[in-house]
């Protein structure tokens, strides 16, 4: 939890008076740059508008914990312009879902060594792609990788192109979830968590930190030899699956999968239909979706753990973890 609690911020109340507010007291306060310095005066619209896009984002596990925030980019006016006053601070949007973190890591290349950290976050309204703030050792490393990587395809056997933009400033606008997960005090700012992977130190001044979409922190190193889509330490999934539906009546509601055979059937508070598969194929083990847990339609309870079966390949439940945990 001490990784979680160091890779999320401390929100600050957003002022009416100013133009941008920006957090305080945390790690990810590195993503913070003073937006005065770049846009210039705040009463001149004109010029914010014509130089400036904003995207809002959202990062955490939404049934868990969920910070808010705006990131603010500079227009690309072409591929290989530079803006003025430019900050080693780059985002890259609009990454597609299937690359998990292990590719995207592989895809940067060797400009990982000169990433100090990055940020997985999610954009509204683009529920199949995700975005990616990163923090450079100097300006010149994020020049190149600008130069580099910008309208650059992903891989040749697809169209999607990566879309890098210099960023002018992250402002983290709010947070909901509960006190067990809430705000970290501020004095976890000075605490150094762990890699979950390899136990090493985190030291955001050495660099390399990549954070999940779920605001878990790893090494580049240690998460770029991670395959799998979902998260170490949470298994929570950046690519979010297709929408499922019951095989029978189409509801999208308290949905059930067999274990066995994979038919998706509503529970007994819509038509009933994953019950009535069990009676007639005798498949009793069905996960619940919503909630990954697993009911024994013959022994009428919810299992604690399966196994296979070495005699006949079956799923069989694990009787002595039962009253474990």
């Amino acid at each position: 939890m001490s990784n979680q609690m160091s890779s999320q911020l401390k929100l600050q109340d957003m002022s009416p008076s100013s133009s941008m507010a920006v957090p305080v007291g945390s790690a990810t306060d590195h993503f913070r740059q003073p937006a005065a310095t770049v846009l210039g005066d705040p009463a001149d619209t004109s010029t914010s508008t014509s130089l400036t896009q904003t995207f809002h984002f959202s990062s955490g596990n939404p049934r868990i914990e969920e910070t808010r925030g705006i990131m603010h980019l500079f227009c690309e006016d072409s591929p290989s312009h530079l803006p003025v006053g430019r900050k080693p601070l780059v985002s890259v949007l609009g990454v597609p879902n299937h690359m998990t973190y292990a590719d995207f890591c592989k895809f940067c290349g060797s400009f990982t060594q000169h990433i100090l950290e990055m940020r997985i976050v999610r954009n509204d309204e683009m529920e199949d792609r995700y975005s990616i703030l990163m923090r450079f050792q100097n300006q010149d490393s994020a020049d190149k990788f600008y130069l580099h990587f910008n309208g650059r395809e992903f891989n040749s056997l697809e169209e999607e192109v990566c879309r890098v933009h210099f960023t002018i400033d992250v402002q983290f606008t709010g947070y909901s979830g509960s006190h067990e997960h809430g705000q970290p005090s501020p004095t976890s700012t000075t605490e150094h968590s762990s890699c979950p992977v390899c136990l090493e130190r985190l030291d955001h001044d050495m660099g390399g930190i990549l954070t999940t979409i779920c605001n878990h922190s790893f090494h580049c190193s240690c998460i770029s030899k991670w395959t799998d889509s979902s998260c170490p330490v949470c298994r929570y999934c950046q690519q979010m699956p297709e929408k499922s539906v019951c095989f029978i009546c189409q509801t999208s509601e308290n949905l059930w999968i067999c274990l066995i055979c994979g038919f998706v059937g509503c529970g007994r508070y819509k038509e009933g239909h994953a019950a009535r598969h069990w009676k007639e194929t005798q498949h009793c083990y069905s996960l619940e979706l919503e909630t990954q847990r697993v009911w024994d339609y013959a022994g009428d309870n919810y299992v604690h753990r399966l196994i296979q079966s070495k005699t006949d390949g079956k799923l069989v439940e694990h009787t002595h973890c039962m009253h474990a945990g």
